[in-house]
């Protein structure tokens, strides 16, 4: 029996063979891109806290074209703050002028407090969205280093959910001599706020956070953390200092 040979196809007709196959391959890939984009545009554009989702995303970007697509910009930010505002408190922002500090390695969490907001306000806030307790039945008033009486502002912060491990075993009073800028009650609660919104968890769960940057009317430092099922505000002297006792540094 002869074995069969396949008939040799004419050079110009291989070569439009191959082209086609090129111009296909093009397409598909164009299209796959254009999927993909419209999936991250969706994903930035609803304001959506799934990282691995957008990681997923971008990687399956990078197979395709070999271009990575970077997260969120500075403006995607703002605007994620303002959809926050609308949604959780239901009030009107606009932050496309304000000020932002200059970002620094390891802070890539930006924190956007509104004008007006107060501690009893966000504490408030949390209630309506989980348990809570705090040590006064009066309500939070303190005296922070920085506050939205006058406006708006901005401030980065560590993206973790345990307070800062090197701030451990440092007294608000420590934190204050060592010139470190630490969260305030009022950023802590935010902060708390819109992890839960991104996550569904809490932060602090194993920790609490010294808010070395507020003092109530006695001058003891309010902490926050998880225990108990509840998110709970405390107060300690501002010498008081632990292993699970830390400040979140803040670059204001």
């Amino acid at each position: 029996m002869k074995n069969l040979e396949m008939p040799k196809l004419p050079r110009q007709q291989f070569d439009e063979m191959l082209g086609k196959h090129a111009k296909q391959k093009q397409e598909l890939e164009k299209k796959q891109v254009e999927e993909k984009r419209a999936l991250i545009d969706e994903a930035h554009g609803k304001a959506l806290d799934d990282n691995k989702r957008l990681e997923d995303l971008r990687q399956e970007m990078v197979s395709i074209t070999g271009e990575r697509v970077e997260g969120n910009s500075l403006e995607q930010l703002k605007q994620d703050w303002q959809k926050f505002y609308q949604e959780i408190f239901n009030i009107e922002t606009d932050f496309s002028q304000i000020s932002t500090p200059e970002k620094q390695e390891g802070f890539e969490r930006l924190l956007i407090l509104a004008k007006g907001m107060k501690a009893q306000q966000l504490f408030d806030k949390c209630k309506e969205l989980f348990l809570t307790w705090k040590y006064t039945e009066k309500d939070l008033d303190v005296t922070s280093d920085r506050n939205a009486d006058e406006g708006a502002y901005a401030i980065w912060v560590r993206e973790v959910q345990e307070a800062d491990e090197q701030l451990k075993n440092l007294s608000a009073n420590n934190i204050k001599e060592k010139n470190i800028t630490a969260e305030t009650l009022e950023e802590r609660l935010l902060d708390e706020i819109k992890y839960f919104k991104q996550t569904g968890k809490h932060l602090d769960v194993e920790n609490v956070t010294l808010c070395a940057g507020s003092r109530d009317s006695d001058g003891n430092v309010p902490n926050v953390g998880f225990g108990g099922d509840a998110v709970r505000v405390y107060r300690y002297s501002s010498d008081d200092r632990s292993g699970r006792l830390r400040a979140r540094q803040a670059v204001s």
